[in-house]
């Protein structure tokens, strides 16, 4: 594999009517930044928490499908609380649409709060997927 070329998962793409509303929300709710940003014939924009080389791409245009229902972008937070934090800051927005729940091992303390277009972020801590993932690749090795 050559340096710089991007091999597995790098993004997921959602459409936004508000690219500057969609930034502001990932970054309070989802800590993350913007990396990339242009405007051809329409706003573009790429988004990252920088644990990882992954990106949310928000693209401006009408939005027709929404990730809704158990469809969701998923968030680990440092703690319960952190996620109770988040909880009542969406809920003062009118954001919160369902949680927080404790669903226990191995889903975890979870919310959906909805985006300005109506797409599902989960917020979460305990889910530990990062560590299913680790284990996945030692089985793997061996």
């Amino acid at each position: 594999m050559q340096p710089g070329i991007d091999v597995g998962l790098t993004h997921v793409a959602l459409v936004v009517r508000d690219v500057a509303a969609s930034i502001d929300f990932y970054e309070r709710f989802a800590r993350m930044q913007v990396v990339h940003r242009r405007r051809d014939a329409t706003e573009v924009a790429w988004l990252s928490d920088l644990t990882r080389p992954f990106v949310i791409v928000l693209i401006e245009g009408q939005v027709d499908a929404r990730l809704a229902g158990f469809c969701h972008l998923g968030v680990g937070c440092e703690s319960r609380q952190e996620v109770d934090r988040l909880c009542s800051e969406a809920k003062r927005d009118a954001r919160l649409a369902l949680g927080p729940i404790d669903s226990g091992y191995p889903v975890g303390y979870w919310a959906f709060i909805r985006d300005p277009d109506g797409h599902n972020l989960e917020i979460s801590y305990g889910q530990e997927v990062g560590l299913v993932v680790a284990e996945a690749r030692r089985e793997e090795a061996r």
